[in-house]
């Protein structure tokens, strides 16, 4: 049984995160040093009236009023002009980096599928493509430039304080640097890891099962099942509501203990402050220059101690997609493998058994060879799709062989493999897009003649005629606009428009009355002089036209 995969450490999955900057490091580098001389202005308003105050009272300033206000004035408009860009920058890289990343993990999909799509809940696919790609975008806009920040703002001004105002001032500044910009955040993200990581998982969750019953709406209305299933949703909800009252109210207990260590830092620094003015060490002037310029340092610390209540969320979406870009496929493509073009295939000896233990299939030995129709009938559940899957090498056999052209499947370049065998399963999927886009899937480049010639072998041509826009009509979201039926004669037609050699068929006349099943299996019947049509079906009656027929028992094969 396989293990379940060790969750990340933060540190790790931020590493991780971070290394997807590559190019873009040097605009992050802009955006730190945009923001911290920002906080730099921001501060420089008060301290310039910290300065002029220390002025007043007399202490010894080589600045005068007027160049002090300007100064002042100077920062305020300096730190929007800075913001501006450190805001930029920082969005900037995030939406690129979304970008890549969503590449990143259809590419990750399409390396791991089909098989990936057989064991894994689409929804919770959904869900780490939308929203855990959207967490990810706070890491990158308002976690990497923040941190870097505080680090470069909280030395500047405890050198600043040291050497305008007194060492022991900064100091406090440094123990309260300490306490807001790594105690708190690290008791905070111990206390929150857990309920960010339950509230994602139940996120996921949720958006599977939703997604499912709005898929199978028609199905729950027709069986009577919607209060049943109304009933479980409300279930889920009220869980991941309570998962997310949980987390907020964590995050909120967060927040206060920072505010109250801010609180704390700002009471012992302004105690010292007086101290020193009370022994002598420090004037008041300069003490109150210290002391203000440490009041409004804290909002960078803060920002990181704020970080746990997001980070929580952004480490388990972080750890999900990290997963997924590391996942190594059940079967892995061949590269630079032998290429064939379709004259025979092979099979002998071939069992499977998709958990080691139990043989779906047992030593299947059968033949097939260009211009002749292959039927493959048996009961639902006995074999006979995970057979054709093993054909395009979804899955790898667990012994026996397949060979086509007497080169076996597993040295055959795997696009070669595709570019000669298609297969239409029971399930067409139709994206919401026309009639003609979703056609040209198979053959991008078809004409208008190649398209039409298609959809009249697969009988579904007519029927498109009589739409208001024929070829142009949209299908609907999921195929909604069509019946089961014209969705499979589409799923032909696609075979059909990609022309390859050989065409697998799992049941293609289930979902068709007799009278389209007759159109279907005569088209089939005059395109087997150039191709190999393997025709999968629990009708016995559609293996009327099949050359050889092949039984499948309890995962055995014969041919009858």
């Amino acid at each position: 049984m396989k293990q379940q995969k060790l969750r990340r450490s933060g540190a790790k999955i931020m590493s991780s995160l971070i290394l997807l900057l590559g190019s873009l490091a040097y605009i992050m580098i802009l955006a730190v040093i945009n923001g911290s001389l920002g906080f730099v202005s921001a501060m420089g308003v008060t301290v310039f009236g910290a300065v002029g105050i220390a002025k007043a009272l007399g202490e010894s300033i080589p600045l005068s009023y007027g160049l002090i206000l300007g100064l002042t004035i100077g920062c305020g408009l300096l730190r929007g002009l800075l913001r501006y860009f450190e805001q930029y920058s920082n969005h900037f890289i995030a939406f690129r980096l979304l970008a890549v990343i969503r590449d990143k993990i259809f590419g990750a999909l399409r390396r791991l599928c089909p098989a990936k799509l057989e064991n894994k809940e689409k929804g919770s696919i959904i869900a780490m493509i939308t929203s855990d790609i959207e967490t990810l975008e706070a890491f990158y806009a308002h976690t990497i430039s923040p941190i870097c920040i505080a680090v470069l703002v909280s030395l500047a001004v405890i050198l600043f304080v040291g050497f305008v105002s007194s060492w022991y001032l900064a100091l406090v500044a440094l123990l309260a640097y300490l306490l807001i910009g790594i105690v708190v955040p690290m008791i905070s993200s111990r206390a929150l890891k857990a309920s960010g990581v339950r509230y994602r998982a139940e996120f996921a969750s949720f958006n599977a099962y939703f997604l499912d019953s709005i898929k199978g709406i028609k199905d729950i209305v027709l069986n009577g099942s919607g209060a049943q299933r109304e009933q479980e949703v409300n279930r889920r909800s009220d869980v991941l509501l309570g998962e997310t009252k949980k987390m907020k109210r964590d995050i909120a207990k967060a927040s206060a203990f920072t505010e109250l260590a801010v609180s704390l830092s700002i009471i012992v620094t302004l105690i010292v402050g007086i101290v020193l003015v009370h022994k002598d060490i420090l004037s008041i002037g300069f003490m109150i220059i210290g002391v203000v310029t440490v009041f409004s340092s804290f909002g960078p610390v803060i920002a990181i101690s704020a970080l746990p209540g997001n980070l929580t969320q952004t480490f388990a979406s972080g750890d999900r997609v990290l997963n997924l870009l590391e996942e190594e496929p059940v079967v892995k493509p061949v590269e630079q493998g032998e290429k064939f073009h379709f004259e025979t295939l092979d099979v002998e000896n071939l069992s499977f058994s998709y958990d080691g233990s139990t043989e779906v299939l047992k030593n299947i030995t059968m033949h097939a060879q260009k211009g002749e129709i292959i039927g493959i009938v048996g009961q639902s559940g006995c074999g006979k799709s995970t057979f054709l899957k093993l054909l395009l090498r979804f899955w790898e056999k667990s012994s026996g062989t397949i060979r086509y052209n007497g080169i076996d499947i597993d040295s055959i370049d795997s696009d070669s493999l595709l570019d000669n065998v298609t297969m239409v399963s029971q399930t067409t999927y139709l994206f919401d897009e026309t009639i003609e886009d979703n056609l040209r899937i198979a053959k991008p480049d078809a004409t208008q003649e190649q398209l039409e010639a298609a959809c009249r072998m697969a009988s579904i041509h007519d029927f498109i005629l009589t739409l208001p826009e024929g070829y142009q009509t949209s299908v609907g979201a999921l195929g909604d606009n069509m019946s089961a039926g014209e969705k499979q004669r589409l799923g032909l037609a696609r075979a059909f428009l990609a022309g390859s050699d050989v065409i697998l068929l799992d049941e293609p006349t289930s979902n068709v009355d007799s009278i389209n099943e007759g159109i279907i299996l005569t088209a089939l019947k005059e395109q087997k002089k150039n191709k190999c049509i393997i025709l999968v079906s629990h009708r016995e009656s559609t293996m009327a036209i099949a050359d050889r027929v092949y039984r499948v028992e309890k995962g055995q094969m014969y041919e009858s």
